[in-house]
Parts: structure tokens; sequence; C-alpha cells
């Protein structure tokens, strides 16, 4: 799972991550709230990534969701 700050940013990584890793499916895009908040600017959005393979590196997402101010959560 991705951790980004904004909406546009869990977009672009998501596309991203189709060209760069050639996945079968489409990651899945979440709104995440922070506790307590309603607000939509105060939402992360998390891109979901199903890889059954383990053919993702942790370290390469990592540094990859890095360019968007973003970061990985180990599940």
């Amino acid at each position: 799972m991705l951790v980004l700050p904004d909406r546009d940013a869990a977009e672009e990584v998501a596309e991203a991550l189709v060209e760069r890793y050639a996945l079968d499916e489409e990651p899945q895009l979440v709104r995440d709230a922070l506790a307590g908040e309603d607000d939509a600017e105060d939402a992360q959005w998390l891109v979901v990534v199903e890889d059954p393979d383990s053919r993702l590196v942790p370290g390469e997402l990592h540094d990859f969701v890095a360019e968007w101010d973003g970061w990985r959560e180990a599940e």
C-alpha cells in the first residue's frame, strides 16, 4: 500500500505503476480521511497494489512513491 498526500498524486502514481511495472490489474485508489477530519483537504490517498507473485521490491517502491511525496506502508 502506498500513501500519497492528495488525489492527483495518487492518480499519477497509479498510472506510472501500471506503465513501469506492467501490472496485471489497475491499482485501487482509496481516500483515507485523517482521524476526526471530514474536510477533503485533510485526506491522504492510498494506492493499493496487488502483487501476489511478489514482483515488486519494497525498497524500490519506497523510492518510486517518494517522487510524489508519498511513502510505502507495510501491510
